[in-house]
């Protein structure tokens, strides 16, 4: 019988998910970009515990942060779900090759879905940049799958790099307009999402409580520069684009019930 080599550990990965609140904390964060407060009233656990796991976390980079705009006292943080889910491979792989070989399609049969689309209504403060960007990808990604808005708090013009940074994909966004966000405020969505933090502060209740989720992204607008805000832009456009691929799986397996 051949003996267990001593290198044939549990990988640090799964060691690092095992702890009860570690897995609290990222389960949490798989939903939505929370602040150090919130996750602490949320999983139930002190401050300095929540934070001590987080640093854990941090340290594995399957964390991130990032120092409100809205607040520059507060920190939010998110998940990086790529990460994750190349290390949840990567450990399967470890055991056996066919665990660690990632799913074909991660959507539903399409006969198994629900014909009725999901909404969704982005918010930021100008709906100007990350809002429209992020409409504008979700409606391209999502076909007729999903009814998607976009709103402001102090509405105005679509940013022209906006337009730039989308029509590089592909995708035009030239026609959207700004529209405040108490033009739907009375209408049912499925989803509120909220890009900007100064928008979360101020974001009106809507019926049927939609799930209420966050990404925390920099403003692009606010960089000096044309280059150097033009790169902002397309990096905007690369991070919405990887939250927008996630989102959807989760829309279609809600779909189909």
């Amino acid at each position: 019988m051949q003996k267990l080599l001593v290198a044939d550990k549990p990988p640090d990965f799964l060691k690092l998910l095992a702890h009860d609140l570690r897995w609290q904390l990222l389960k949490t964060l798989a939903a939505s970009d929370y602040r150090v407060n919130e996750l602490v009233q949320l999983v139930g656990q002190p401050q300095n515990l929540v934070s001590y796991h987080l640093g854990r976390l941090r340290q594995q980079q399957l964390v991130r942060e990032r120092r409100s705009s809205a607040n520059g006292r507060d920190i939010y943080y998110s998940l990086d779900l790529d990460r994750v889910r190349a290390l949840y491979l990567a450990s399967g792989k470890a055991l056996h090759p066919v665990i660690g070989s990632p799913e074909r399609d991660p959507r539903p049969k399409m006969e198994q879905v629900s014909l009725r689309p999901m909404r969704v209504l982005f918010l930021c403060t100008h709906n100007s940049a990350r809002s429209q960007m992020a409409e504008g990808l979700l409606r391209h990604l999502g076909g007729d799958r999903v009814e998607v808005f976009s709103a402001g708090s102090e509405p105005a013009a679509v940013h022209p790099d906006a337009i730039r940074a989308m029509a590089r994909l592909n995708i035009d966004i030239s026609r959207q307009t700004s529209k405040h966000l108490d033009t739907f405020v009375g209408q049912t969505f499925d989803y509120i999402i909220t890009v900007c933090d100064r928008v979360r502060e101020v974001c009106p209740v809507f019926p049927d409580d939609p799930e209420r989720i966050h990404w925390t992204f920099p403003d692009p607008v606010t960089i000096e520069g044309n280059k150097a805000r033009f790169r902002a832009f397309e990096e905007t456009a690369r991070l919405l684009t990887n939250r927008i691929h996630h989102l959807l799986i989760v829309i279609d397996r809600r779909r189909a019930g």
